[in-house]
Formats: structure tokens, sequence, C-alpha cells
């Protein structure tokens, strides 16, 4: 069994889709971001860094922190959406998510969706960045179908969940034909729609 310690983000989506993906049976333990719940002595045992997602595979008594070391952990385990003989390219797609678009977008997040009229030179900056990272996308998947190629990956899981916080973003999903299309294709499926509602409360994507 694996249990999933979590709060309703992106980085937390990711996990529990790929969890859904994969069809691992788990057990959701929410972690309440506002009431400190991930500073917490026992929290911080298995995440030093007091962040979500983590994961603790019950099976093997091992904790995973971060959520790329994750998904890469459960992909080897299931030997699902971690192509052996396209990992080099997988894993760059992977890492600039976990080093650009979700800290960079999440940056945005705080000056533009937050904080708004609090710093007009953080609002402009990551405003511009995150219309750079929709260029980014959307010309990588004008020849690709996926981020990594034909093939759905843990790189496209990492990554849509902060798309699919465009409304947040006031750049105009829809005006990014291949990231669009992209983007509604992995809306489309099933375990895209059960693990985005994490939390089961009735969660919809939203749509360009």
């Amino acid at each position: 069994m694996i249990e999933l310690f979590s709060a309703d983000t992106p980085n937390g989506k990711k996990i529990s889709i790929m969890l859904e993906e994969i069809g691992y049976d788990y057990k959701l333990t929410k972690i309440n971001l506002v009431d400190g719940d991930q500073f917490k002595k026992e929290f911080r045992k298995i995440s030093p860094f007091s962040k979500i997602p983590v994961i603790t595979d019950h099976e093997s008594n091992v904790s995973i922190f971060e959520s790329g070391a994750i998904l890469i952990y459960l992909a080897e385990k299931s030997k699902k959406l971690y192509d052996l003989n396209n990992r080099n390219t997988i894993n760059q797609w992977l890492m600039a998510q976990m080093g650009l678009i979700g800290p960079l977008i999440g940056q945005h997040h705080q000056f533009h969706h937050f904080n708004p009229g609090k710093s007009d030179f953080g609002e402009q900056r990551y405003f511009k960045i995150a219309k750079t990272l929709y260029k980014d996308l959307d010309e990588r998947l004008q020849n690709s179908k996926y981020l990594s190629g034909d093939n759905y990956t843990i790189a496209d899981i990492a990554t849509w969940p902060w798309i699919a916080r465009h409304e947040w973003h006031d750049i105009g999903l829809k005006n990014y034909e291949n990231l669009a299309r992209w983007y509604l294709d992995i809306a489309s499926r099933d375990a895209v729609i059960k693990g985005y509602d994490l939390f089961k409360n009735g969660s919809e994507i939203p749509k360009p």
C-alpha cells in the first residue's frame, strides 16, 4: 500500500494522477498547509524541507520526498510511463518541470494571483517568464505529441498540473494551439480526471 501525504496543489496532483495511471491502491493523508501540518515533527521525519508531496511505500518500508523523485520511483516500481529506451529525453523534460516550469510559474502565482499590486516588478517579471514558458512548451509540442516524444510519460504528468492552473495565469491557453491540444488530450484521460480530484470534492479540470 502506498500512503500519499499531500495537499491540493499542482505538485500534489502529480502523484495522485500517477497512482491512478499505474493502478495502485493508495491511502491519502491530507497535509493542511494553512494549519502548518507540514512543520510537525512526525511529518518532517519523512519530509526534511517540510514540503509536499511525500509517499510511504508500506510494502518496502521506504519514504520518498520530492515529486520528481516520487514519479521516478513509482515508474520504476510499476515499469510504466518511463521507457528505458527514452529515459534521457524523459529525464530532461522532467527536470525542466522541476527546475523551471514549476518554480517559475509558482512565482507567477504568488505575485499575480495571490498578491496582486504588491510588486509591479515581480508581477511583470514572472508574467513575462510564464508567457515565455507557454511559448517554449508550445514550440516543443508543435513537433512532438507529448513532451518527451510519441508516448505519454512521467514528464507529462509532472508538467500538466501546472498548466491546469491556466486560469490563474491570464495568458490564454487557447492562444497556444499545440499546448492546448496536449493539455486537452491529457485532461481526457480517466486517471487524470480521477487524480485531479485529489480530495474527492468534485474538482473539475479547467477548460481553456
